[in-house]
């Protein structure tokens, strides 16, 4: 048994040469019962201390009033990225594992490639404007207040925010523009882009020369 969840496309025929994907059926790791409720409580207990561990980050720098800076305002927003990158794959997977139902709608793929590409987008983003705030408190130090004031650094969320939305919009609608082949199979535990983009599509015979 291989040591990745499969995504297998189940597909039914518009016509002779494209298909339209009805859902998505993820592979189990492993048949043994008792090694799927490992598993399951494994990725649970992580997945409850990714949360819990960025909600307690959240709230101590909204609780301090000494720590609403901007290097802090960026940490926050990183944790609360965190929070919801690991939402957008985890619950489907823990609820897969229990229920022994490994399907999942051809939109619920879509959305886990759209709010993925999102969330790691805007993670890089929150990352680069660390960075830039630490260069201007290192190199500019007597302009720090001034350079990052309130107003800039939300600037550079909202900012952030527009890339990465713009970003995985464009992403989703060439997935959507792809026609899936029968009984292809993504060799990870979730909808991940390049899997998908790589997997065979059909090429309409008005294109075949």
């Amino acid at each position: 048994m291989s040591p990745f969840f499969y995504i297998r496309f189940i597909s039914s025929t518009k016509s002779r040469n494209q298909t339209a994907v009805s859902e998505f059926l993820l592979l189990d790791l492993t048949e043994d019962s008792a090694m799927q409720l490992l598993l399951f409580s494994l990725f649970l207990s992580m997945y409850l201390v990714t949360v819990l561990g960025n909600l307690l980050i959240i709230l101590a720098i909204r609780s301090d009033s000494h720590l609403h800076t901007p290097m802090y305002f960026f940490l926050s927003s990183l944790s609360f990225t965190d929070i919801c990158m690991s939402t957008s794959t985890i619950p489907k997977m823990l609820l897969n594992i229990q229920g022994q139902n490994q399907s999942i709608s051809y939109t619920g793929c879509l959305s886990q490639v759209f709010f993925l590409t999102a969330f790691l987008v805007l993670e890089n983003c929150l990352l680069t404007a660390m960075a830039y705030d630490c260069y201007v408190a290192i190199c500019h130090p007597l302009m720090y207040t001034i350079i990052m004031n309130l107003s800039f650094y939300v600037l550079l969320v909202l900012v952030s925010l527009f890339i990465n939305g713009v970003n995985s919009l464009l992403h989703t609608l060439m997935v959507l523009q792809l026609s899936f082949c029968t009984h292809v199979d993504i060799p990870d535990f979730f909808c991940e882009l390049s899997q998908v983009i790589k997997s065979p599509v059909l090429i309409p015979s008005s294109v075949i020369f």
